[in-house]
């Protein structure tokens, strides 16, 4: 499957497009996210978002609940909903109309605008599409367990990142079933959907099911 960006997302649908502006693929970017934070946070209207601490952004329209817990650099884009206990661990940008739920911990993350992690999730350096939504208790696995570098397979072609912590991708419209973890590396395509109480690793195509390693089918 092709995993470049322009495949995964539509960059239409972020206010981080230009982070990708010199990257091929997702992982790339990964280490960039903190630093243009900082930059685009500067030349945020300030007529539409609040500064409300050190590097962090938050846009009038968001409601973001007093009990969560924020940690710059951060950017809350319009309408966005920060719930109960949330825990941004600083280097995130949630998009537009995004979701961050009940006890969702992230760290060094972009979600695109409409993104969903509602309730008790973990995502941690990835980058979800338009419109993905992790259901309740789906996380992303960031290291590995033999703490090496982690490796992108897909299909019979194994990319080297050079990097020790990558979580996940998922394209634009994603639905991942709860109770799922997304495996150090994982790649999930557009308009693909994960059964509930999964464990994934590696590449899923765009437009499949994914029910185990074994069966993964397209949609009619």
């Amino acid at each position: 499957m092709d995993i470049t960006i322009n495949n995964l997302f539509d960059l239409n649908e972020t206010i981080a497009k230009d982070i990708f502006t010199d990257a091929t693929y997702p992982w790339e970017v990964l280490s960039k996210i903190g630093d243009f934070i900082i930059e685009l946070g500067k030349s945020l209207p300030e007529d539409e978002y609040e500064l409300r601490g050190e590097n962090i952004w938050v846009h009038k329209t968001a409601n973001v609940f007093p009990s969560a817990y924020i940690a710059g650099p951060v950017i809350i884009c319009k309408d966005a909903e920060v719930r109960h206990c949330a825990f941004i661990r600083g280097k995130a940008i949630v998009g537009e109309g995004a979701v961050v739920g009940n006890s969702t911990e992230l760290k060094n993350v972009i979600l695109f605008n409409k993104v969903q992690v509602p309730h008790y999730n973990y995502v941690g350096d990835s980058i979800l599409g338009f419109k993905a939504h992790m259901g309740a208790g789906s996380i992303t696995s960031n290291v590995k367990s033999d703490k090496k570098l982690i490796v992108i397979k897909n299909g019979d072609e194994k990319i080297e990142t050079g990097i020790k912590k990558i979580g996940a991708f998922l394209g634009d419209n994603v639905e991942v079933g709860c109770g799922s973890v997304l495996n150090p590396g994982t790649i999930v395509g557009r308009e693909s959907n994960i059964y509930p109480l999964s464990s994934v690793r590696g590449v899923v195509a765009s437009n499949s099911i994914y029910k185990n390693k074994n069966e993964i089918v397209s949609k009619n």
